[in-house]
This record gives C-alpha cells, sequence and structure tokens, in this order.
C-alpha cells in the first residue's frame, strides 16, 4: 500500500480559512471530491463558503443539514452534502451521479458514507484550536489530489 502524505494548513480567522478555501477553490477541477470531518462547529460550512467563492458562486452558502444535498452554480458547480443523518438510511441517492460529474463535491461527515465515496479524494480533517484558530489536515487519495495539495501548499507558503 502507497503511503500517504498528509498536508497540514494552521489559520488564525475566520478570513484565513476563507482565503485557503478560496485558493483551493481556484485549484479544484470538475469532479474533484473533497471531504470534510470535523466536530460541530469545526468551520466545515465555512471552508465550503471560501471554497465557493473561490469557484466564483455568488451568493449564500450554507450548510445542508436538511436537504442533504445543495447545488451551486460558479464557474462550475458546486455540490456540497451533508450526510449526517445517512446513517440509518439504506437510501441510494445516487452519489455517483456528483462524486464523477461535471462539479466540485464537497461531503461533510463522510464517515456515514464511507463505502460510497470514490477511492481517489482528499480527505479534510478540521481541529479546532483556541479562538477561531484551525488546522486542516489534507490527506490526498490518489495522485490528483497529492498534485492539488502540492498546488495549495505553494499558494500558502507560510503553513
Amino acid at each position: 500500500m502507497e503511503e500517504t502524505t498528509a498536508y497540514r494548513f494552521h489559520t488564525h480567522s475566520v478570513e484565513e480559512t476563507w482565503g485557503l478555501a478560496e485558493a483551493v477553490g481556484r485549484l479544484v477541477r470538475p469532479g474533484d471530491v473533497l471531504t470534510m470531518s470535523g466536530d460541530l462547529g469545526a468551520g466545515k460550512t465555512t471552508f465550503t463558503q471560501g471554497l465557493a467563492r473561490g469557484i466564483g458562486v455568488e451568493g449564500v452558502v450554507n450548510s445542508p443539514t436538511f436537504t442533504i444535498i445543495k447545488e451551486y452554480k460558479g464557474q462550475m458547480p458546486l455540490y456540497h452534502m451533508d450526510v449526517y443523518r445517512m446513517e440509518e438510511s439504506g437510501e441510494d441517492l445516487g452519489f455517483d451521479e456528483y462524486f464523477y460529474g461535471d462539479g466540485v463535491t464537497v461531503v461533510e461527515w463522510p464517515e456515514m458514507i464511507d463505502e460510497q465515496l470514490p477511492p481517489e479524494r482528499c480527505d479534510i480533517v478540521i481541529t479546532r484550536g483556541d479562538n477561531d484558530s484551525r488546522m486542516f489536515l489534507f490527506t490526498p487519495r490518489g495522485s490528483r489530489y497529492k498534485l492539488l495539495c502540492e498546488e495549495i501548499k505553494n499558494e500558502n507558503p507560510g503553513n
């Protein structure tokens, strides 16, 4: 099994989190899948808001908690999934159409649908620090995502 390198990024404010995520949004491509894990309030939706800005989404981006999937239009579609309530549901919501579609997919609480996730993706774990600081651990799964993480690192040399 190939050893996976993880990439760490630190932010110290909501604005810095948006900035990091906006940089990621400028680098993602159609078909990219990002998963986000972290406690409630860790910053998953805040990160997605910055990512959306980087993709060119205008308007409000909020958590799809009760709708499971929200779609936003930008330079490419952004599919924002919150699958927290999927644990008990054996439902097939056609995730493959999103994962292998023409947009970028962000999955909050990916552990709830682990078996349905594509093997190649970027897993992001967010850990809260003091005040508004956050640590983001990006783990690339596949060569496309290793390249993406390297590009993010080059865009954020202070991390």
